[in-house]
């Protein structure tokens, strides 16, 4: 029988675009023979795609691939905008962002001077909670299960900041989609902690640093922003489009560099590949480029939308491979 292949997994946040993550992990888990030929051995996740990665990793250690599946869907599914007075206030929010990106002078609020902000985040809390038993995490991180990471920025100390496995509790999902101009820091061991689109995004380096025999033979990025661009953006639209784009992409691209770096050296023979392994690089891009006023944007034909591109995009990826 030939040797399982060690597979990471990494999912980029972009706010609602990361319900394409979604399906992406949903075709993933059911498509793929999760007990024969792959094996996962970490998983990670910023901001939106933060959720995807505790609702995929959660569903797996506690029932399965097809359990998984359900639940990173189940996720998007409460967080859409359902009901009519939500469904109103996410029209207006969509075009109150899309006005502020072309230009429109806008009045800057800070969340902390706006009453309700926090309803929000606890929206999410409850989300979250309504489907994973934080208090069981701990426990199944010592089952040899795969690892999680979810990104953050300490405010603070200015740096990255990822909680891995048990410290993955809900208030580090919750900062790792504090989008500071919409949410209020989130207070973890004496720090304040705002989105991880701010960091790694998705943090990669966590998930190479695993024993020799656990070592990823594949990196799979789930990727929601363009990295490429046609031409030169000259809007306020397409500047603000484009600059969201690359903060999105600039670390991903420098951490990438890293494990390339790593590749070449094992296979110059200047690291010992006891220690030290090749890891193939692939990303499943979205391929659609949407507005980034939709990153706001819980429309539940829209979350459908992504969705279904998501299972789309990862089809082909395996079919290709």
């Amino acid at each position: 029988m030939s040797k399982q292949t060690n597979v990471a997994i990494a999912c980029q946040g972009g706010g609602s675009h990361t319900a394409f993550t979604a399906g992406v992990l949903e075709e993933m888990l059911r498509e793929c023979d999760w007990e024969r030929e792959f094996e996962l051995v970490g998983i990670s996740g910023a901001s939106g795609g933060a959720f995807n990665a505790l609702a995929a990793w959660y569903g797996l250690v506690t029932d399965g691939p097809e359990r998984a599946g359900d639940l990173v869907t189940a996720i998007w599914d409460d967080l859409a905008a359902n009901d009519y007075d939500d469904r109103m206030l996410n029209s207006w929010l969509t075009s109150i962002n899309k006005l502020g990106s072309k230009g429109w002078p806008l009045p800057q609020i800070s969340p902390y001077q706006v009453p309700g902000t926090e309803i929000g985040k606890e929206r999410i809390r409850d989300v979250l909670e309504t489907h994973i038993d934080f208090e069981a995490i701990p426990d199944y991180c010592r089952l040899n299960n795969p690892e999680l990471v979810v990104g953050t920025v300490n405010v603070n100390a200015g740096v990255f900041e990822t909680f891995v496995d048990e410290a993955v509790t809900v208030e580090a999902i919750l900062a790792s989609a504090a989008v500071p101009n919409v949410f209020e820091a989130v207070e973890i061991n004496g720090h304040y902690h705002w989105d991880g689109l701010f960091s790694q995004n998705p943090p990669v380096h966590d998930l190479m640093h695993q024993p020799p025999e656990r070592k990823p033979d594949e990196l799979w990025i789930i990727q929601i922003n363009p990295q490429e661009f046609e031409g030169e953006p000259t809007s306020l639209e397409a500047i603000a489009d484009r600059r969201n784009e690359l903060s999105g992409n600039i670390s991903l691209n420098q951490e990438l560099g890293f494990v390339e770096q790593i590749n070449e050296w094992v296979e110059d023979g200047k690291l010992p590949v006891e220690e030290f392994a090749q890891t193939e690089i692939h990303r499943i891009e979205m391929g659609t480029n949407y507005h980034c006023s939709t990153k706001l944007d819980r429309d539940p034909e829209f979350i459908a939308e992504l969705l279904d591109l998501g299972r789309e995009q990862c089809a082909d990826f395996l079919a290709e491979r």
